[in-house]
C-alpha cells in the first residue's frame, strides 16, 4: 500500500466580544430569548443601513497583532451572496479583497518539536443567524439574534500535516485571542467554529490533492476524530482507483463519519463585489500604534517571568498560564499572600480539584483572590488546619465566603490550650491499649493513628505540630513509666 500524508488548512471563525452588533446597537449576549436582540439592521429590512462599530475593527487589529499579522491600514467590506433561510439579507457583509490582517503565523509545540503554521489572512465578518431544527414538529425555525454579531474569520496556509498540529494550532490560537482580550473561544457556545480543509496526496509529493471541507465540528475531539475519519475515506477512494470530490461535508461525532452536503464554493460563485454602503475603513497609524502598546503579557512571556520571578517550577507555570484568567486569579492571589510558590501549590492541588469536580471552565471560577490570600494567610499562622482549610476552601470557592469571618464563626481557629490537650492524649492512651503496645514496640507507623484519634477529640482546633509533640511526650512518659514497672518486677 503506498505511504500517504495529510495536507490540512482551517477556517477559524471567531466571534468577537464587544457588547454590541457589528452593524448596529442590538446586544451580543448569548443565550437570550430567541429573536430579542433583533432590529431592522441585524435582520436585513429593506432601506436599513449599517454603520460599522468601531470596536470591531480594534478587536480585529489586536486579534492580528498578536498573530503576528501584517495590518492592511486601509481595508474594505465586500458582499457574499448567498441564499440560505439564516441569512436575512441573502447576502453576507465579509472582506474578500482588502481584509484587514494578511501574512501572520503562530508557532506551535506538538510531539515531534516546535512549527509555524502560517495565516494567510484575518478578515471581519458579520455572522449569520442560527437554525434550530425541531424534529418532533418536523420544521426548522431561525433565531435571528446571532445574526450581525461581529467574526473574526482566520484562514491558515495547508501548512498541518496531522490531527495532533491541528489541535496545538487551535488551542494555541485560542489562548491567543482570550489574551487578547477579544474572544472567550467558547466552542459550545459557538464563539470558535472550526471548518476543516483536507486532503491527501503519496508522501514526498508536492501537488496538493482534492480537497473537501468539514463542518458541524464544535469540540476539539470531534475535529481529532473528523480529520482521522475523512482522511481515511479518501485514501481508500484513492486506493480504489475513484476520485476524490471537492465537496463541503458534515461530519457526524456520533455515527463518526462524515456525509457529503453540497459541491464546494469558489468565490466567483458567492459573485462577491464592494458593499456600497459602507466607505472603506482608515486605520491611523496613531490609533495602531496605541493599540499595539495596550496588548497584554501573552502567555510565554508570562511563563517565563512566573520561573525568574516566581521561581515556579516550568510544568506549574505551563498549567497555570493556559488560561487568561486563571494566571489572573493565581497572580492577584499570590501578590495578596506573599508566597507565590505556596500558592502555585494550592492552585495546582486544590483549584484544579474542584474545577474539574465542578465541571467549569477556568472563565467561570469567582471566588476574590483575597478570600483566598487570606485563608493561605490563616493556614500559614497555624490559626487552621489543613483539613479544615481545604473545607473552607470548598465554601469560598463555591460562595466566596470570607474566611476569617466565617472560620471564626464556625469555631475552626485552633486554640492553643495544652491543658485540654493533655487530658484529650491521656483519655486517647487510655482508651487504645493495643496500638499503644504497638507504638511502644517500635512499630511507629502506628502513631499516626494518635494523631487522627486526638486531633478527632479536638475537633480539628488543635495544632497538629503541637498535637505530635505532646503525643510524643505523653508516649515516652508511659514508656518510662513501663519500663520502671518492668525494672521492679525484676527486681522482686
Amino acid at each position: 500500500m503506498k505511504q500517504y500524508e495529510m495536507v490540512i488548512g482551517l477556517e477559524v471563525h471567531v466571534e468577537l466580544a464587544t457588547k454590541t452588533k457589528i452593524f448596529c446597537g442590538c446586544s451580543t449576549e448569548f443565550g437570550k430569548e430567541p429573536n430579542t436582540h433583533t432590529c431592522p439592521v441585524c435582520t436585513g429590512m429593506p432601506g436599513s443601513l449599517p454603520v460599522l462599530n468601531k470596536k470591531v475593527v480594534e478587536f480585529a487589529l489586536r486579534a492580528g497583532l498578536a498573530s503576528n499579522c501584517r495590518i492592511n491600514q486601509t481595508c474594505k467590506f465586500d458582499r457574499k451572496n448567498y441564499f440560505y433561510p439564516d441569512n436575512p439579507q441573502n447576502y453576507q457583509i465579509s472582506q474578500l479583497y482588502i481584509p484587514i490582517c494578511q501574512d501572520g503565523w503562530v508557532e506551535i509545540k506538538t510531539d515531534t518539536g516546535k512549527k509555524k503554521v502560517r495565516i494567510h489572512e484575518m478578515h471581519m465578518e458579520e455572522d449569520a443567524g442560527k437554525l434550530i431544527h425541531d424534529e418532533w414538529a418536523d420544521c426548522s425555525l431561525v433565531d435571528y439574534n446571532r445574526s450581525g454579531v461581529p467574526l473574526i474569520e482566520i484562514v491558515s496556509e495547508p501548512d498541518m500535516r496531522n490531527s495532533q498540529e491541528v489541535i496545538a494550532y487551535l488551542e494555541k490560537l485560542r489562548c491567543i485571542m482570550q489574551y487578547a482580550g477579544v474572544s472567550d473561544c467558547k466552542l459550545q457556545e459557538g464563539s470558535m467554529r472550526v471548518d476543516v480543509n483536507l486532503s491527501v496526496r503519496e508522501a514526498g509529493s508536492e501537488s496538493l490533492g482534492i480537497r473537501t471541507e468539514m463542518k458541524n465540528l464544535n469540540s476539539f475531539k470531534a475535529i481529532a476524530r473528523a480529520i482521522e475519519g475523512e482522511s481515511e475515506r479518501q485514501i481508500e477512494l484513492l486506493e480504489e482507483g475513484k476520485a476524490v470530490i471537492q465537496e463541503t461535508r458534515r461530519w457526524d461525532d456520533n455515527k463518526e463519519a462524515s456525509f457529503a452536503m453540497r459541491s464546494k464554493e469558489d468565490a466567483r460563485d458567492y459573485r462577491y463585489f464592494p458593499d456600497p454602503d459602507l466607505p472603506p475603513v482608515q486605520i491611523s497609524d496613531e490609533w495602531l500604534e496605541t493599540i499595539r502598546k495596550s496588548l497584554p503579557e501573552f502567555r510565554e512571556e508570562k511563563m517565563k517571568r512566573y520561573q525568574e520571578e516566581f521561581k515556579l517550577p516550568a510544568y506549574d507555570a505551563e498549567i497555570l498560564t493556559e488560561s487568561r484568567s486563571l494566571a489572573s486569579l493565581f497572580e492577584e492571589t499570590a501578590v495578596s499572600f506573599g508566597n507565590a510558590k505556596k500558592t502555585s501549590n494550592w492552585f495546582m492541588v486544590e483549584v484544579l480539584r474542584l474545577m474539574k469536580e465542578r465541571g467549569m471552565e477556568p472563565e467561570e471560577i469567582s471566588f476574590t483572590p483575597k478570600h483566598l490570600a487570606d485563608l493561605l494567610s490563616m493556614l500559614e499562622r497555624k490559626e487552621i488546619n489543613s483539613q479544615n482549610a481545604k473545607k473552607v476552601f470548598e465554601r469560598i470557592f463555591d460562595q466566596d465566603i470570607d474566611p476569617v469571618i466565617y472560620i471564626e464563626e464556625k469555631g475552626l481557629k485552633i486554640v492553643e490550650d495544652l491543658g485540654r490537650l493533655n487530658e484529650v492524649i491521656q483519655k486517647v492512651l487510655d482508651e487504645n491499649p493495643g496500638p499503644l503496645k504497638e507504638l511502644l514496640d517500635g512499630k511507629e507507623k502506628v502513631m499516626g493513628f494518635f494523631v487522627g484519634k486526638v486531633m478527632k477529640e479536638m475537633q480539628g482546633k488543635a495544632n497538629p505540630e503541637s498535637v505530635r509533640k505532646s503525643l510524643a511526650a505523653g508516649i515516652e512518659k508511659v514508656g518510662i513509666e513501663k519500663a520502671g514497672i518492668e525494672k521492679r518486677k525484676a527486681k522482686e
